[in-house]
């Protein structure tokens, strides 16, 4: 409650006035049935039509009160809970923005989905029904019961026999129903991951013809979560035919033996109307307890999903670098005795902690362009991300600037790093808000400017909308290679120290790479540039040109040291010469 009460604090006044207005409509609930009672034991029974009028007036005003109370604490209620899942889904998706590789690796991400919308609206909903009911229905009850004990203390009995009973049914369904919610929301957390998964990949499923797989996986996915909320709220199910038998049992008995007093003479007609209102109200008082508690044992689930995230400790952070105020200015990188692993310890034997790095020793000086290239999954992608920090190195360091890249503050070392991934990313949105992810003070001149240095000013001005182009979802209305190029573009217009290419030119020709590459030359020439390449022509003309083979360096200097000295250079090069001259 103390991590929740900062979302309270602002709001304060809504979370106070909501139930204070509700409490007026219980007032008059508890009054209404005392007035009724009174027209019906003076008003008719001496034929006095002012005292009728009169209570019948007193009705009217209460009723008038009644309906500003009820309006007023739905309004309070609903701007209390409305802020406070704003204001909570605002720090859960910054802490989550906050998230390094690792930590996001721990959730999948349509579980993240469903935690900052379907959980934290439960709790919204909670909060909601709470603030118009967590007085309104324990004031009623109490009301209630202090009247009918006031009007029939003998009937009053018969309700000390009934709300034992209704109190074990309450407890028995909370026990059942707070496990079987927590089954339900992870298997929303299943279907959103499976929603996306498909929506995202949808080419791909219908270029291989899967869509009839998919739809049966979707279909077992949506099964289970059917199954499991079926199971879930099989006890609303049950639990209201019960409280409702129970009431309708009790009110049974109240009227035959509150009319049998009325036949003795020890009991009035307007008494025992007056009687039975209130028995219904202490019912339904309890019926509504019932329910908050129920919603109450399904946001408690979605509020400890909530809390999973938000009490996630975040593994890579600079709250302890010595120089945050330290920007990279020339852009030279030395990994020293460098080692790492993706899975640092067994996970049921399942994983080993295979070092993809290591022993990593490394000099790049400022200005220079560094080529690195080896086999599919030696770990060329896993060494360039630890210069931006992207993961932190198991053992040794990296050093910009001579300084630890652990000593600067995570935005200055970021900005300082332009990287473009080898998985292009575009956003919804025109190319120009795109572009601009790299500076969004720039003008015009300097996007065409950049556009032009990655060869993507001429195809985006063949566009009919030209930069103003509205791009789909991750850039689905233009080609690999034009995505790849405006990533570039992208990038360039962040002026980095230091820029990496990964595989980042894989889906463009080779003459568009080469113009490309000679524009770097210009344009960049006081940058450190490390493409990493699979194509032995990209980085062939580089000053230096590093070698991996499975998380090692196992060779370092240009094209002509490494063709003369370097095995498994000289097998990269070869296999792909040959294959150039056979086509």
């Amino acid at each position: 409650m103390k991590r929740y009460y900062k979302y309270v604090r602002p709001y304060l006044r809504y979370f106070i006035l909501g139930p204070i207005m509700m409490m007026v409509e219980v007032v008059g609930e508890v009054v209404l049935p005392q007035l009724m009672a009174n027209i019906i034991n003076i008003g008719a029974a001496n034929r006095d039509t002012g005292y009728i009028l009169k209570m019948g007036g007193l009705m009217v005003l209460m009723a008038g009160l009644m309906m500003l109370g009820g309006v007023g604490g739905a309004y309070f209620g609903a701007k209390a809970s409305v802020n406070f899942a704003a204001d909570l889904r605002k720090d859960v998706f910054s802490k989550v923005q906050k998230f390094s590789f690792s930590n996001i690796d721990k959730f999948s991400t349509g579980s993240l989905v469903t935690r900052l919308t379907n959980d934290i609206t439960h709790i919204q909903n909670m909060i909601n029904m709470a603030l118009r009911m967590m007085l309104r229905s324990p004031g009623m009850l109490i009301g209630a019961i202090i009247m009918a004990f006031r009007i029939n203390t003998r009937l009053a009995f018969i309700l000390l026999l009934v709300m034992p009973i209704l109190t074990v049914v309450i407890v028995i369904v909370l026990r059942m129903a707070f496990p079987r919610f927590d089954a339900m929301q992870k298997k929303l957390d299943s279907l959103n991951s499976n929603i996306q998964e498909t929506l995202m990949n949808v080419r791909v499923i219908k270029s291989f013809v899967r869509g009839e797989y998919e739809e049966e996986r979707f279909a077992k996915s949506n099964q289970e979560l059917k199954d499991a909320s079926l199971n879930a709220f099989k006890v609303v199910i049950v639990q209201m035919p019960l409280m409702s038998l129970a009431m309708n049992v009790t009110t049974l008995a109240i009227v035959w033996f509150g009319g049998n007093q009325i036949m003795a003479g020890t009991m009035l007609v307007g008494d025992l109307t007056a009687f039975t209102t209130y028995i219904v109200q202490v019912l339904m008082s309890l019926m509504m307890m019932a329910m908050i508690l129920l919603h109450a044992s399904r946001a408690i689930t979605s509020g400890r999903r909530i809390s999973e995230v938000l009490d996630t400790e975040i593994d890579l952070t600079d709250d302890q670098a010595a120089h945050k105020e330290k920007q990279i200015e020339k852009g030279g990188i030395e990994f020293r005795n460098v080692t790492f692993s993706y899975y640092k310890e067994k996970m049921e034997g399942e994983y080993s902690a295979r070092e993809v790095l290591s022993n990593i020793n490394l000099n790049i000086k400022p200005g220079q362009v560094v080529g690195i290239i080896g086999s599919t999954g030696c770990g060329k992608t896993t060494l360039v991300q630890m210069i931006p920090r992207l993961y932190d190195v198991d053992q040794g360091e990296v050093l910009v600037d001579g300084i630890n890249v652990k000593d600067y503050s995570l935005h200055n070392l970021r900005e300082g790093v332009g990287m473009v991934l080898q998985k292009n990313i575009l956003f919804s949105g025109t190319i120009m808000e795109n572009l601009e992810w790299g500076d969004e003070n720039a003008s015009e001149e300097e996007i065409r400017e950049v556009s032009a240095q990655a060869q993507a000013d001429q195809f985006v001005s063949g566009f009919t909308d030209g930069y103003e182009t509205e791009l789909g979802q991750g850039g689905v209305n233009v080609s690999g290679g034009q995505k790849q190029r405006l990533c570039i573009a992208r990038t360039l217009l962040k002026k980095p120290k230091i820029l990496i290419l990964d595989d980042s030119t894989s889906a463009v020709d080779t003459a568009t790479e080469a113009r490309i590459r000679e524009a770097f030359s210009t344009s960049l020439k006081n940058t450190t540039k490390l493409i990493v390449a699979q194509r032995i022509t990209s980085v062939i003309e580089s000053d230096q040109i590093i070698v991996m083979d499975d998380g090692r360096i196992v060779g370092v200097g240009d094209h002509q040291e490494l063709l003369e000295s370097n095995k498994t250079y000289q097998e990269i090069y070869y296999s792909q010469m040959d294959k150039e001259v056979s086509a």
